[in-house]
């Protein structure tokens, strides 16, 4: 560092010696940031963490919608092949497990010890929280196990 770089004029004055020392202190100073935060692997790993976490979020999502708009083709091909006495069927089906689920949550809710209702509690609100899948994972799964039995009887 004795001499000057060979690209760089050498300062004319006092004055411009001292801003090309600033200006390469300021160089330096940006060098060693970022020669730090390459050896931070603490914050890369956070950081590529939070990018597959982001990139997971957003394929999910798009999965979601893919799943959606294959559901709702498959529960309309259902819909299309049931005859309205097997629709009412299952309507009230539906109304009797409703009835029956409520009777049980009043059971669960008289004899279950607290930790396990706070278990299912958590477990509620996680499946709230991710209902569109469940719903959706549900009709599908709902829709496939009629045409396979459907398919069966042929």
């Amino acid at each position: 560092m004795t001499q000057p770089p060979h690209d760089e004029p050498t300062a004319s004055s006092t004055e411009e010696l001292r801003e090309q020392v600033e200006q390469t202190r300021h160089e330096l100073g940006e060098t060693v940031e970022e020669l730090a935060a390459k050896t931070d692997v603490k914050a890369r790993a956070q950081e590529k963490a939070a990018m597959v976490k982001e990139q997971a979020g957003a394929k999910a999502a798009e999965l979601t919608g893919q799943v959606k708009v294959k559901a709702a083709e498959a529960a309309h091909l259902v819909q299309d092949k049931l005859s309205e006495p097997v629709k009412d069927k299952a309507t009230a089906t539906a109304e009797q497990v409703k009835a029956k689920a409520g009777q049980a949550g009043q059971v669960w809710q008289d004899k279950a010890p607290e930790p396990v209702r706070a278990k299912a509690h958590q477990g509620a609100e996680a499946a709230r929280d991710n209902r569109t899948a469940l719903i959706v994972v549900g009709g599908v799964a709902v829709a496939a196990w009629l045409l396979l039995r459907r398919r069966g009887r042929r």
